[in-house]
């Protein structure tokens, strides 16, 4: 337990340590919350939708914790690399822990930025329906964030070489994010394109947020179908990440 501590109190400091990461992390959100928020709201409300600033906020707060979840998993390479990798899986340490804190570290700064973009949405004008939510909306962050910090390590540790990991990620996150309904309403879509998106599970992480910050006629599913899915897939996520990372060679 020691070790797991170790790292992720590792990735946050390389975090707070970072300055212009902060920073970086919060330009694209302020984009499309600003851009798309307010420039497609007039067209929004005009087809009866109501706010699409509202909308969408909890989409860009999904995709800042996909971004930042996944990409911590650039930090694997990163560190092999570096050595510093190898110096850690020689330590008499499981390798399962040094995942678990890994994966553990990533996870919780994508929240923490999930958390960051959140604030500027308060301060921008969103506001939820019910401020008691709150809590149920962060829980459904913390399971995107685990989602998606397993799958980058367990894409981390399959790759040897930064390029095929930034490949990877363009043919991969990019697809996720564009699918999970997080820019558009799901109701009324094409059966292909309905498929696509019920087998990301992003779209269940912010289905699961918008139905604790908006109310569930925002919500395209169950929220108890959004956290159940979520569970499952960071459970199997994780069991992969951790089999992949036990077979990295020194």
């Amino acid at each position: 337990m020691n070790a797991i501590y170790i790292l992720w109190l590792r990735e946050l400091k390389r975090y707070v340590r970072s300055r212009s990461q902060v920073l970086a992390s919060l330009g694209q959100p302020v984009l499309y919350l600003l851009v798309l928020g307010f420039g497609l709201g007039p067209v929004f409300k005009r087809a009866g939708q109501g706010s699409y600033f509202q909308f969408v906020a909890p989409g860009v707060i999904g995709m800042t914790i996909l971004f930042s979840s996944v990409f911590s998993g650039m930090g694997l390479l990163w560190d092999r690399q570096f050595g510093f990798l190898k110096e850690t899986l020689v330590a008499p340490v499981q390798r399962l822990q040094i995942m678990a804190g890994r994966t553990l570290g990533g996870a919780t700064v994508a929240v923490i930025q999930g958390l960051l973009v959140m604030v500027v949405c308060f301060i921008a004008g969103f506001r939820p329906v019910n401020w008691m939510f709150i809590p149920f909306a962060l829980g459904f962050m913390v399971l995107i964030a685990a989602v998606f910090a397993a799958l980058g390590v367990a894409i981390g540790s399959t790759l040897e070489d930064m390029q095929g990991f930034q490949l990877i990620m363009n043919f991969l996150v990019m697809p996720i994010f564009f699918l999970s309904g997080a820019l558009f309403p799901l109701d009324g879509l094409p059966k292909a394109l309905s498929i696509a998106t019920a087998a990301d599970p992003l779209t269940y992480g912010i289905d699961g947020m918008r139905a604790a910050l908006l109310g569930r006629h925002w919500a395209a599913f169950d929220p108890r179908v959004d956290l159940l899915v979520l569970v499952v897939a960071a459970s199997i996520l994780l069991v992969v990440g951790a089999h992949r990372f036990s077979r990295i060679e020194i």
